[in-house]
C-alpha cells in the first residue's frame, strides 16, 4: 500500500466532477486501500478520490466513536457512486478539510441523510446516518461534485485559520 498526495485548493482536478464508477474491480479495492490508508495518515475522517487526483466517485468516511464527544457510533465504511436520496433537518458546525489546511468554517449541512452506492463488494448498499457521519458523507460528495466546504459556508465571517498548535484537533473538526 502507499500513501498519496493529497491534492490542495488551487488544484483544478479539485473543481472537476468525478466520473461514476461502471464496476467494482480489484484496480478500484487497491485505490480504496491506499485511500484508506491515506486517509489514517493524514490524520482525516474523510476523503474523496477527487482529492488523490483521481476523477471517480469514490469516498471513505471513517468516524470515530464518540467523535468530538457525540456519543455516536463508529462509522466506517467507503462507498462508490455515492446518492443521497433522503435528507432531513439542518445543523451548523465547523468544517475543515485535508484540500485546505489550516482553515476551518461553519457549514450547514442536513442533520440525517440516506444514501446509496456500491460497496467495495460490487453490491447496492443502502446507509441511514446521522450526525457527523452524514455530515462527512455530505462534505465528500461535493468532493465528488466539484465542491469545497468554503463554498458552503453561509457566513464568511466564520471562516477563520487554525493556529498551527491546533491543526491537529482541527482535522477533526469535521469532514475529512
Amino acid at each position: 500500500m502507499a500513501v498519496l498526495e493529497i491534492l490542495l485548493e488551487g488544484d483544478e482536478r479539485l473543481r472537476q466532477k468525478a466520473l461514476r464508477v461502471r464496476n467494482v474491480d480489484a484496480s478500484l479495492r487497491q485505490l480504496a486501500d491506499e485511500m484508506f490508508e491515506t486517509m489514517m495518515d493524514a490524520p482525516g475522517i474523510g476523503l474523496a478520490a477527487p482529492q488523490i487526483g483521481v476523477l471517480r466517485r469514490l469516498i471513505w468516511v471513517n468516524v470515530p466513536e464518540n467523535y468530538h464527544d457525540s456519543e455516536e457510533p463508529e462509522f466506517c465504511l467507503a462507498i462508490v457512486n455515492p446518492e443521497i436520496v433522503k435528507a432531513h433537518g439542518r445543523a451548523f458546525a465547523y468544517e475543515g478539510c485535508l484540500s485546505i489546511p489550516g482553515w476551518t468554517g461553519e457549514v450547514p449541512r442536513a442533520e440525517r441523510i440516506t444514501v446509496k452506492g456500491l460497496g467495495l463488494d460490487n453490491k447496492p448498499l443502502r446507509v441511514k446516518t446521522y450526525g457527523w457521519a452524514a455530515r462527512v458523507i455530505q462534505h465528500e460528495i461535493d468532493h465528488l461534485d466539484g465542491i469545497l466546504f468554503l463554498d458552503r459556508v453561509e457566513d464568511k465571517s466564520t471562516i477563520v485559520q487554525v493556529p498551527e498548535d491546533e491543526e491537529d484537533e482541527m482535522s477533526g473538526e469535521a469532514a475529512d
